[in-house]
């Protein structure tokens, strides 16, 4: 019986990818979630914009979520407000756990939840809804990112021509600061399908309407994340390419799927 039921997974994973099959599945089993967590989005935003006013803008918005690594998020935000790019705002969107002390600079707001949501994209997609800009970066609050990340994809994204979306490679960082290797992959989309090598620390992309994640409550055992889901369907209407040079410092979490994922070779 057993094998029976498992006859139709074959030809369908090789067909259309196995994460593809299981964000397909996810949408269906978490619907009830999504609309739910939609409503709260909504009404957040409409708080929080109250106090925003006029909405932070820039060439660049660099949205950062964050929920209780005090210590992380003030490396973060160092490092997205050290960057060579001058012209962008950094918008922190705290989920409902309270902000620590942050640097005084002009570029740099803050917000909290009015409570805790547990989902990243509802949490990074209040820190897009409150901003204006040409472009949307993202960055971890455990992550940080090198002083010409965006000077990178800028160049590539603002010529006639350009692409819409880009990301970067990741120098892959192991607990206690010592390098694992740097993940570079060329963006294809069917290698896309089966294989989880999107991350959206890397990621700057234009404002579209197609630029919002995903509002699905993903525990750590629902695969795929929201940020390979993101990249790929913003990449269904909108070109998106790979910059060969590591300007992220991303933290291995030893728990994630995305750290146990290997390269290949």
């Amino acid at each position: 019986m057993r094998r029976v039921a498992r006859a139709p997974w074959r030809p369908l994973k090789a067909l259309f990818g196995w994460l593809v099959l299981f964000e397909a599945r996810n949408k269906v089993l978490l619907a009830p979630t999504a609309v739910r967590l939609r409503r709260v989005e909504d009404a957040e935003v409409r708080r929080l914009a109250a106090v925003l006013r006029p909405p932070p803008s820039a060439l660049v918005a660099t949205v950062i979520a964050t929920h209780r690594r005090p210590e992380e998020l003030l490396a973060a935000v160092r490092s997205a407000l050290d960057q060579t790019v001058r012209d962008q705002v950094v918008i922190v969107v705290d989920d409902g756990a309270g902000l620590p002390r942050l640097p005084r600079d002009p570029r740099l707001f803050a917000v909290s939840l009015s409570r805790n949501t547990g989902v990243a994209g509802v949490v990074r997609n209040v820190g897009i809804r409150l901003t204006r800009s040409r472009y949307v970066a993202f960055l971890d609050d455990d992550n940080l990112w090198e002083p010409d990340h965006l000077e990178r994809t800028l160049a590539v994204l603002e010529p006639p021509g350009g692409p819409d979306g880009v990301y970067t490679a990741l120098r892959r960082i192991l607990p206690g600061g010592i390098e694992k290797d740097v993940l570079s992959v060329p963006y294809d989309r069917r290698r896309a399908a089966r294989e989880a090598f999107l991350d959206t620390n890397a990621f700057v992309a234009r404002r579209t309407r197609s630029l919002c994640f995903s509002r699905l409550r993903r525990t750590p055992e629902v695969l795929p994340r929201e940020d390979w889901e993101l990249i790929r369907r913003y990449a269904r209407r909108h070109r998106v390419v790979h910059v060969p040079h590591p300007t992220v410092r991303y933290l291995m979490n030893p728990a994630s799927f995305y750290t146990r994922w290997q390269q290949p070779s």
